[in-house]
């Protein structure tokens, strides 16, 4: 089994302008080598410039696992550097699709996240791949990679081992939710937030509440 590792850490000291969709984007990310600072809100030295999409607790970090990368860089026949996609953590040895919502993971010696949803493509994720249809198929393969929560903050690098803490019983994934969200699941995830399990954004409560009596 291979060991759970931090592979990468990225972020976007600034914002920049992007003409063809008329705003700010912080999907520019690269790798450091430095041990950064991780916060409720994210890593330090990063920025969100939409934070509505793209910020606030429930959706401080995101994170994107190696082996997805590579199957993208196969299907892509070019580099998925870490970055790439926008993440702030690179990691191997633990899914982030594949990841159950409301699981929890140690960081190196302090930092513990909790995987909260999946991200959703978007036109600015377009705009820097550069692929055609890019929402559509980034959609379509379900390697969508998760959010995370901060519950405990602290500092991480680059080689950080990476530690299953805790995972839900309701077994519904961060990629299953977003490809195939079922009555079946919603439920299973209302009576997980209900009980005190998993505690899900309010918008995913929302979400999840739409589609358990639809």
């Amino acid at each position: 089994m291979t060991e759970a590792t931090l592979v990468a850490v990225c972020r976007a000291p600034r914002p920049v302008h992007v003409p063809s969709l008329g705003r700010e984007t912080s999907i520019d990310k690269t790798a450091t080598a430095e041990p950064v600072a991780v916060g409720l809100l994210g890593l330090e030295g990063d920025t969100q410039a939409d934070k509505k999409h793209h910020g606030g607790p429930d959706k401080a970090l995101y994170a994107y696992a190696e082996h997805e990368a590579e199957e993208w860089a196969r299907r892509l026949g070019r580099p998925v550097p870490p970055g790439l996609f926008g993440e702030n953590l690179r990691v191997a040895g633990v899914e982030t699709s594949a990841a159950i919502i409301g699981e929890t993971w140690r960081i190196g010696d302090d930092v513990v996240v909790e995987a909260t949803m999946p991200r959703t493509p978007c036109a600015t994720f377009a705009d820097r791949m550069r692929e055609p249809r890019w929402v559509r198929r980034f959609g379509e393969a379900g390697l969508v990679g998760t959010y995370l929560r901060v519950l405990q903050p602290g500092t991480v690098r680059a080689g950080d081992p990476i530690e299953l803490v805790s995972r839900p019983e309701h077994g519904v994934t961060v990629a299953s939710w977003f490809t195939d969200p079922t009555q079946e699941s919603a439920r299973a995830l209302l009576d997980a937030h209900e009980s005190g399990a998993v505690r899900l954004a309010d918008h995913m409560v929302d979400r999840v509440t739409r589609v358990a009596v639809r």
